[in-house]
């Protein structure tokens, strides 16, 4: 399986998944046009890769510096996604980074490890 590796743009993030080192990278600013179309590969890149690891951790981190309310609904049935995948036989740890000064982006990670209770979710702050 290859990596999945999707440019960073103003209005899109840098996406980096490795199937090979299980670190899946999500980096920049996510308000892209039309949210759904744009992060449909990688649902299905992920579907793929999740149906084919077993016993290994999974590290998916983030480090988005805002979300419109469309990427939220996507992230929140990307967690889900990984949820399943948890709730199986693989280990899944999230890495929520936000900037200290953030207080968004820090809510927006608690809001979200709320509603996780399979994947070990962290809240990494940065200066």
């Amino acid at each position: 399986m290859e990596e999945f590796i999707v440019t960073q743009t103003k209005s899109s993030p840098r996406i980096h998944f490795n199937p090979i080192t299980h670190r899946h990278v999500i980096t920049g600013e996510s308000y892209p046009e039309n949210c759904i179309e744009f992060y449909k590969p990688m649902f299905a890149w992920l579907a793929v890769y999740l149906g084919s690891v077993y016993s290994v951790t999974v590290e998916v981190s983030f480090d988005v510096l805002y979300i419109n309310s469309s990427s939220s609904r996507v992230f929140v049935e990307l967690f889900d996604l990984l949820e399943d995948a948890a709730s199986l036989t693989t280990e899944v740890v999230v890495n929520w980074h936000y900037h200290e000064d953030n207080e968004l982006a820090l809510e927006c990670g608690e809001d979200f490890m709320e509603d996780v209770q399979n994947i070990q979710f962290n809240l990494v702050s940065y200066q």
